[in-house]
């Protein structure tokens, strides 16, 4: 197979699909109206993260026809990933209650994992333990947890896709020196339909990726990172490290409404990005810095555990410390002032 072509078209394939959609959400009068709980201030269409969901599944499709992935992971990211994506498609049309939603996460996370396995014995400071069922309950909040993130974190222009793609290429440099070949080409598939959407999101938002496509990404970034600790756990350590950003960001700023009292499910721009947004009075330096930092910083502490070593527990706090302070100094998770 032509891996540059096969690339390329799906990269290709998701930018018309996401300016059809474009033209879709126009015709539907699918639009985010601003608000005092958003980050925007343009009347933009939503709903373009589906071109995502469609050319990915779609050429996921065809790895699996050529052999280029197992039958456990096809299984798991098109089952999962497509349900996701329509509870998303169906709320972004209209309203469905939180609790529904959180009930087909969970139904979602569990027909992945009834694929992949559950979680994988974990590696920690040289020791392997296998949790057995509360290893599976644990990938199963995981798994549903990286789908919400994705979709509290996808509030500025770019942000979400810039955070895919440079973690999925970050993932890649991280199989290729683990002499893992075998898993790089969903990774390599889910960055290079992520850009073909970016173009029309990022540096001005002509189309926002709306909750079928965050909740997409999210999940199916989950089953990759499941997936691959069967391989090796420090990969499953190297894919924590390398979303860090999102985590560390979408965690703190719950923990801390929680604290409060507040209703976790509700609007809001508390989370540390926002803050920096607003600060800068612009999306675009928040979303460069994004990627700059998983590049920069996240990738060199990743290839540390995979190849030379690195405890995987050490290498994730030393990661998550810069991050932890950064989401602070951008009160991450703090009531809004009035």
């Amino acid at each position: 197979m032509n891996w540059f072509w096969f690339l390329l078209f799906s990269f290709t394939s998701a930018f018309v699909l996401t300016a059809l959609l474009r033209r879709y959400a126009l015709c539907k009068s699918l639009i985010d109206m601003p608000n005092d709980r958003s980050s925007h201030s343009i009347p933009t269409p939503r709903g373009g993260g589906v071109a995502v969901v469609v050319t990915f599944l779609v050429a996921l499709s065809v790895l699996l026809f050529k052999q280029l992935i197992p039958v456990d992971l096809f299984l798991s990211a098109i089952g999962a990933g497509a349900f996701v994506a329509v509870i998303g498609f169906m709320d972004d049309h209209g309203h469905i209650a939180a609790r529904w939603r959180l009930l087909g996460h969970f139904a979602a996370a569990i027909w992945a994992l009834c694929w992949i396995g559950g979680l994988a014995p974990i590696s920690v400071f040289g020791e392997h333990v296998n949790l057995g069922w509360l290893g599976s309950i644990l990938a199963a909040f995981f798994l549903v947890w990286m789908l919400n993130l994705f979709n509290f974190m996808d509030g500025i222009d770019g942000i979400a896709s810039i955070e895919v793609i440079t973690a999925c290429l970050g993932a890649c440099v991280l199989y290729a020196l683990g002499d893992a070949d075998h898993l790089v080409w969903p990774a390599l598939l889910l960055a290079s339909s992520t850009a073909g959407f970016l173009l029309w999101n990022f540096p001005q938002a002509r189309i926002f990726m709306g909750d079928a496509g965050s909740g997409f990404l999210g999940i199916i970034l989950g089953i990759v990172t499941l997936h691959a600790a069967w391989t090796s756990f420090m990969f499953f350590w190297g894919w924590l490290i390398l979303l860090g950003v999102f985590i560390v960001d979408a965690s703190l700023t719950l923990f801390r409404r929680l604290i409060r009292g507040e209703k976790v499910y509700e609007a809001h721009r508390s989370h540390a990005y926002q803050v920096a947004s607003r600060r800068y009075r612009r999306h675009w330096p928040v979303t460069v810095v994004v990627g700059g930092i998983n590049l920069l910083w996240l990738l060199p502490i990743a290839v540390c555990v995979t190849w030379y070593g690195l405890d995987g527990v050490i290498g994730l706090s030393l990661a998550y410390l810069p991050l932890v302070l950064l989401a602070i100094k951008y009160e991450a998770g703090q009531a809004e002032a009035g």
